[in-house]
């Protein structure tokens, strides 16, 4: 599969939801929670300083017996996550999420933040370029007969 980051990301659309440093663990949990996602970019001004993750969450803030009212993400947020960017292939970030057990990669484009992937992304991307694959070799048999 030869597909990129930015077939991904033009199919899926580029949106950048980001909170601050200082924002409280339960405000960006309400904001994962509307937007149906689980994780959000953590932004000092344009500059990507982490992610946060419903994952962090359970791990930092509840297991130890925090609370998420009182709590700022730059607490609990993980800023060693991989980078990708548009020209890198779907499978060598498949790779990097399996290897560094991830389910999120932030996206960059000459230093600046894109967007984010998500396992999931990458998942539909792979299904609809193996339904590409599958029609392909419909038509071709169905042509030669």
């Amino acid at each position: 599969m030869n597909k990129k980051v930015s077939d991904v990301l033009s199919r899926k659309g580029i949106s950048l939801i980001s909170v601050t440093p200082d924002t409280l663990v339960y405000d960006a949990l309400k904001i994962m929670s509307d937007k149906n996602i689980g994780a959000v970019m953590v932004l000092s001004g344009d500059e990507y300083v982490g992610i946060v993750t419903e994952r962090h969450y359970a791990r930092k803030v509840v297991l130890n017996h925090k609370a998420s009212t009182n709590t700022a993400v730059s607490e609990i947020m993980a800023t060693d996550f991989p980078v990708v960017t548009p020209s890198d292939k779907v499978d060598h970030c498949m790779e990097l999420m399996s290897d560094r057990n991830i389910r999120y990669l932030p996206v960059f484009e000459n230093g600046k933040v894109l967007g984010i992937l998500s396992i999931n992304d990458l998942v539909k991307e792979v299904i609809l370029s193996q339904q590409e694959t599958i029609s392909h070799l419909t038509n071709y048999l169905h042509a030669g007969q």
